[in-house]
């Protein structure tokens, strides 16, 4: 194969006393994505052995993510005609449209989170982590689409370098990458992730202005400001044709992302089950009471608002962030949901919750792995104890 005899005649250069061997990560990097290592492990101990390595994994999540992103496209372009009363926009319009917006943030975003990873694995000697892969594919998925490019690459460069390396790079990290930046641009540049206009492009076209009327916010602005009858339809939220991130909106496409990855045994069906549990019984306890238009939405009209489904599926089943053990994953997950819905309610000016109630989780994953492996001690002990008396 004519890239493979390539990569062989470039690597001399840059192994140890080639004249680029400082520059290996990054060629070790490129090969292994392309072609998997010719490496085995060593023939003493005990390895795990399989036929998917980490790089590999990487792509079939990027590959769950591909429905959101073509969504996404779609409905940036739907959202622009729609504002300016463009009613005979056909699909391939939308498409093009939400194209020409959205590639450019998903270029940014892994050109700036992955030379900081280059810079980082050149300086610490060792191979290009691979946990970017899927990072640069979130970070524009949960992106307005009028942010700025610089603030994709400061948001990027600072959850790459903050939620990160700081901790040891890609598996010792604490909280998810991607919703770390979220988090920095929302508390950092407020203005470009909480007001109405950023979640459509109203820029002109042919200078047409926007309609009358036309609000570019997202149904739970609207839940929050009261306007209940402005908030779509469940069916309209479960497609998602409404405004929001880029690709947070579609439920419908979250759920074949999600069939992917449990399909490959990826995803944790404990974590996503339990996040759907736990926001389906909080936002039926707030049904009772009923005290405001958040109070009012249906629990499974919650679910499919915002970025829930997306948040449950793609951010709480980080395997790095999330909690490990079986018992953990499902107390971790409902507490995700249930803190996702009671932010929505009790924080108007943030009515999206999924976003800081997943990082919060991350905080405490360790803790409770902590109490479920001590429970399963003490239980394990008390039937010993029992069984040396017996």
């Amino acid at each position: 194969m004519l890239l493979r005899k390539l990569l062989d005649k470039l690597k001399p250069d840059f192994e140890k006393g080639g004249k680029l061997e400082k520059f290996y990560p990054a060629f070790n990097a490129f090969e292994t994505f392309l072609f998997v290592p010719d490496h085995t492990t060593a023939s003493k101990g005990a390895h795990v052995r399989d036929a998917i390595d980490l790089k590999r994994t990487m792509v079939l999540v990027i590959l769950s993510l591909i429905p959101c992103l073509l969504f996404g496209m779609w409905n940036v372009g739907y959202q622009h005609h729609l504002a300016f009363g463009i009613s005979d926009s056909t699909i391939i319009d939308n498409f093009i449209f939400g194209a020409i917006k959205v590639l450019p943030i998903v270029i940014v975003s892994y050109i700036s989170g992955l030379t900081v990873e280059f810079i980082f694995a050149i300086i610490r000697k060792h191979t290009i982590n691979e946990g970017f892969l899927v990072s640069g594919m979130l970070i524009p998925l949960v992106m307005p689409v009028d942010v700025p490019l610089w603030m994709v690459a400061v948001s990027t460069v600072f959850a790459v370098i903050i939620g990160k390396e700081v901790f040891g790079g890609t598996g010792m990290n604490i909280l998810n990458p991607a919703l770390t930046a979220r988090a920095f641009l929302f508390f950092a540049y407020p203005t470009k992730i909480s007001g109405n206009e950023v979640w459509i492009n109203t820029s002109p076209e042919d200078g047409k202005q926007v309609v009358d009327a036309y609000s570019g916010a997202t149904p739970l602005g609207d839940a929050a400001a009261g306007l209940a009858d402005k908030i779509p339809g469940i069916w309209e939220s479960f497609i998602g044709i409404i405004p929001g991130s880029i690709g947070e909106t579609s439920a419908l496409a979250c759920l074949i992302g999600a069939a992917i990855l449990l399909y490959t045994g990826i995803g944790s069906w404990r974590i996503m089950l339990s996040v759907f549990v736990g926001g389906y019984i909080m936002a039926l306890i707030f049904n009772l009471f009923g005290l405001n238009t958040l109070m009012q939405i249906s629990p499974l009209h919650h679910l499919v608002l915002g970025g829930f489904a997306f948040g449950a599926i793609f951010m709480a089943t980080d395997p790095v962030s999330g909690a490990q053990t079986n018992t953990g994953k499902y107390i971790y997950g409902f507490l995700i949901g249930l803190f996702a819905i009671l932010f929505r309610v009790f924080n108007p000016a943030y009515p999206e919750g999924m976003m800081l109630s997943i990082l919060f989780m991350n905080v405490m994953a360790p803790l409770i792995d902590h109490y479920v492996v001590a429970g399963n001690i003490k239980r394990r002990l008390k039937r010993s104890n029992f069984k040396q008396h017996a």
